[in-house]
């Protein structure tokens, strides 16, 4: 683990430059949960989230000689940020390699944050795609690589949150739920809780679409994914870091994968019911009390919540995915017969409260005469049955395609 002290010493390094983000109590969440939840806010850093803390930490380290040749990372965006806040305010010149399909709204704050110091590339579908461009121009450049987790001053950056939340806990913390992704914050605030808050349980959640910590953790050794998805992108990596896993073997209690349609629906609660605006990373922690309901009962939860670079170009891309896991929204292929009335009966088998969100014909030509892609949604995922029971009833020929990977990713 990264010692105490070393996470004692950043905290000293960072004390004019991060903010100390809130510790606040969330009334709806405990009262849901029957028990204390209280939400550390790194959503409101300076950067908006915490990455600030590990980047600065690390490039403040340097030599003057290292700073001179300047700086390399790769970053999914929010490390991104940090390193180029980090090399503006440090007067270091950075290059950020970053994932084509990054946000526009994080690219946009790498530039805001950096001005003149800083070069980004975008490269690549993944965050594991700009790592490795990275460090290709880190051996043609002899720049010095700033990595996002793998770090022993990025971890103790990061730890800097656990020092932070033991100083604002007025009474003990019996569970922590940390986002993981290359294992950094987990890394560090693991390590720091551990020490200090021994009884805590440290509880690392992923996306279930990027679970490299949880299969690293069934096959006792780091495991490299496949293929990923990418939608959590602050926390969609193939492969833990070595010295993450390290600590993580010692550090993490529990293990839990969310789907990201449920992160989806988490985002969109956080923002109706308490006005917090956060990614899909800074969400799956809260994603995962569900999880856990039956045993943080009675208890002090503490949860942090990472990150809130979210764009809003991506709310239809949340509202949908959180429709589709919520059972809301479904979509069908349904051919009509060729007659007057056909689309008027169809109609009619709908509920009081269903709307049609979709209506396309699938053919380029003779169009009404082939199957339409309709997409219906529900006021109740308890119609969904009813609804179908109808469309048989009224013998409509229809395929629910809902549950067809192939299909679904062809037409929606």
């Amino acid at each position: 683990m990264i010692p105490v002290s070393k996470i004692q010493e950043a905290r000293a390094q960072l004390s004019q430059v991060v903010s100390k983000t809130p510790y606040q109590k969330n009334y709806n969440l405990s009262e849901k949960y029957n028990c204390n939840i209280f939400l550390k806010r790194e959503d409101m850093q300076t950067v908006r989230s915490f990455k600030i803390r590990g980047a600065y930490n690390k490039i403040s380290s340097l030599s003057k000689n290292e700073m001179s040749k300047g700086v390399v990372c790769a970053s999914a965006g929010n490390h991104a940020q940090g390193v180029a806040f980090a090399c503006a305010h440090l007067k270091v010149k950075a290059k950020i390699f970053m994932p084509s399909p990054t946000p526009n709204q994080k690219v946009n704050k790498v530039r805001q944050f950096g001005k003149e110091w800083v070069e980004i590339v975008l490269v690549g579908d993944t965050y594991d795609d700009a790592y490795l461009a990275a460090r290709q121009d880190e051996e043609i450049t002899n720049a010095v690589f700033i990595h996002p987790f793998d770090d022993a001053d990025v971890i103790a950056g990061q730890g800097t949150i656990g020092a932070e939340i033991l100083d604002q806990a007025t009474g003990t913390i019996d569970y922590l739920l940390v986002a993981v992704g290359g294992g950094g914050l987990i890394s560090g605030v693991g390590s720091y809780f551990k020490v200090l808050s021994s009884k805590t349980k440290i509880i690392a959640v992923e996306a279930e679409g990027a679970a490299a910590l949880n299969t690293s953790l069934a096959a006792n050794e780091i495991v490299r994914l496949e293929s990923i998805d990418t939608f959590a992108d602050g926390i969609a990596v193939k492969e833990i870091g070595q010295l993450n896993f390290k600590i993580c073997k010692e550090v993490v209690d529990k293990c839990i994968t969310v789907p990201e349609g449920k992160i989806c629906s988490t985002i969109l609660k956080l923002y109706n019911d308490e006005a917090i605006v956060v990614e899909p990373a800074g969400a799956v922690s809260v994603s995962a009390l569900d999880d856990i309901a039956d045993d943080i009962r009675g208890k002090n939860v503490a949860i942090i919540i990472c990150g809130g670079n979210n764009d809003i170009q991506r709310t239809q891309e949340i509202k949908e995915r959180a429709l589709l896991y919520e059972g809301k929204k479904h979509y069908f292929i349904i051919n009509f017969p060729q007659r007057a009335g056909a689309l008027r009966e169809f109609l009619d088998v709908l509920g009081p409260d269903d709307d049609i969100a979709h209506f396309q014909y699938t053919k380029k030509s003779s169009r009404e005469q082939g199957p339409a892609l309709v997409g219906i949604e529900l006021q109740d995922q308890n119609d969904f049955d009813s609804l179908v029971l109808r469309m048989k009833n009224q013998n409509i020929n229809f395929q629910h395609i809902n549950n067809n990977p192939m299909l679904f990713e062809m037409l929606v």
